[in-house]
Formats: structure tokens, C-alpha cells, sequence
């Protein structure tokens, strides 16, 4: 059954990047999703279907805007490190705490860690993530992880687990 799924994830996606009902194109469409999920459907993961949950993914929509809020504010912030030459800066790499369980969340976390300027995810070792910030401004481990993985996290949370 979760091949099924994937299958028809799958041709949902080329319907949707081919915008076209043609029969060539649906047969093409059946068979590359039928190559894709037989050769990479062992690493598709376990409840990637519970996205298609509208509660989830009305989530999603919300983090989607949070993520751009956050991206946006940290482009101006670190404009504002490079043309300001006074501005001290104090990279370093931290470790913050993470409460998601699954490894879709996680990547998630990461991953927009990564995408926000400033803090690149290192490395990710059983619930910590390994953060290079551009501008450490607490030594409280507490504090860091409210300022770089909260924000992101409860939204996460909602959606992924």
C-alpha cells in the first residue's frame, strides 16, 4: 500500500511539472513514477503521506511563511554585519537541543537552519544539532536553542509528528 502512495505521489508530481493530460505524457508519467518508486522507494520515508493531512498541511503553510519571515531578517541582519565594520562579530559553533523525534523533522530543522543566513547546520548527533552561528550572543545553551531552533521547531512539530 505505502508503494501505491508513493506511485501515485509520484505521478501527482509529473502531472503537476508536465501541466498536461496528453496520453503520451500520462503514460510517460506512470512509467517514470514506476521506475522511480521501484528503484528509490526503500528511502522514501516511512509517514511522508501524513503531509497530506489538511491540519498538517495548513501547518506547513504557516512555517512556509515563518521560514521567509525568519530567512528575510537574518538576510538584513547579516547585510547589516558586513556593511558595518564596527559591528563586532563572535562566530563559534554551538550545540542546541532539539525536541522532534523523526528524521523528517529533523532534516526539516536542519535544513532551514542551514537556509537561514548566518547559522549553517553542522552535523546532527542524536537529538542535538551542531550550529555555526555567525554572531554568538549567549553562552546559555537554553538560550541559544530559543533563539535558533524554536522558532522553526513548534511548527515542525505540528506537522511532522
Amino acid at each position: 500500500m505505502k508503494r501505491f502512495v508513493h506511485f501515485l505521489l509520484l505521478l501527482g508530481i509529473w502531472l503537476l511539472l508536465t501541466w498536461s493530460l496528453h496520453w503520451q505524457e500520462v503514460l510517460v508519467g506512470v512509467v517514470v513514477a514506476l521506475i522511480a518508486d521501484l528503484l528509490l522507494g526503500d528511502i522514501f520515508p516511512l509517514n511522508a503521506v501524513k503531509i497530506l493531512s489538511p491540519v498538517r498541511f495548513f501547518w506547513f503553510l504557516v512555517y512556509t511563511v515563518t521560514f521567509f519571515f525568519y530567512v528575510i531578517k537574518a538576510n538584513f541582519d547579516v547585510a547589516y554585519r558586513v556593511l558595518n565594520i564596527n559591528l563586532p562579530i563572535k562566530p563559534g559553533i554551538v550545540k542546541v537541543r532539539t525536541k522532534l523525534n523523526t528524521e523528517m523533522a529533523r532534516t526539516f530543522l536542519a535544513n532551514s537552519i542551514t537556509l537561514t543566513p548566518g547559522t549553517l547546520s553542522v552535523d546532527i548527533v542524536g537529538d542535538h544539532i551542531y550550529v555555526h552561528w555567525i554572531n554568538i550572543s549567549t553562552d546559555d545553551p537554553k538560550q541559544e536553542t530559543e533563539i535558533i531552533v524554536e522558532r522553526f521547531e513548534k511548527l515542525l512539530e505540528r506537522v511532522f509528528e
